[in-house]
């Protein structure tokens, strides 16, 4: 669901092929962050992985926006770390964007992308 997502969303590819996206997430995602998934039929329709202060992974399934899954995961997040968040998005990721600030995120910083490994500039949001 995480490669469909990010194939969907953007038109640069991600750093790593997708078997080292997958260890990455087997092998390090689910084992560091606290992770909560929407699934339906056995599919899942979205994701949320929170850190200590962060929200490291969030994503909706294609197909599944709009349906308030992501608004819904966002809130767990926000009640689990209701001392604050923070998060990197894309700056291209408008859509995610529009997302963040609507549940009340705010611009902390914008790069040019030299510290992401797609090198894509990007934005880091915070809450409260």
């Amino acid at each position: 669901m995480y490669l469909a997502s990010f194939e969907t969303t953007y038109d640069f590819a991600l750093a790593h092929t997708d078997d080292e996206v997958r260890a990455w997430v087997s092998d390090t995602l689910l084992q560091t962050t606290e992770t909560w998934l929407v699934a339906d039929a056995g599919a899942t329709l979205g994701f949320i992985a929170l850190g200590p202060e962060t929200i490291e992974q969030l994503y909706v399934a294609p197909g599944s926006t709009g349906r308030g899954i992501g608004s819904s995961l966002l809130a767990l997040g926000q009640a689990r770390r209701s001392r604050g968040l923070s998060l990197w998005t894309f700056q291209v990721n408008i859509g995610a964007r529009r997302f963040y600030e609507r549940h009340g995120f705010r611009v902390a910083e914008m790069t040019d992308g030299a510290g992401n490994e797609e090198r894509q500039p990007d934005v880091r949001y915070v809450w409260p």
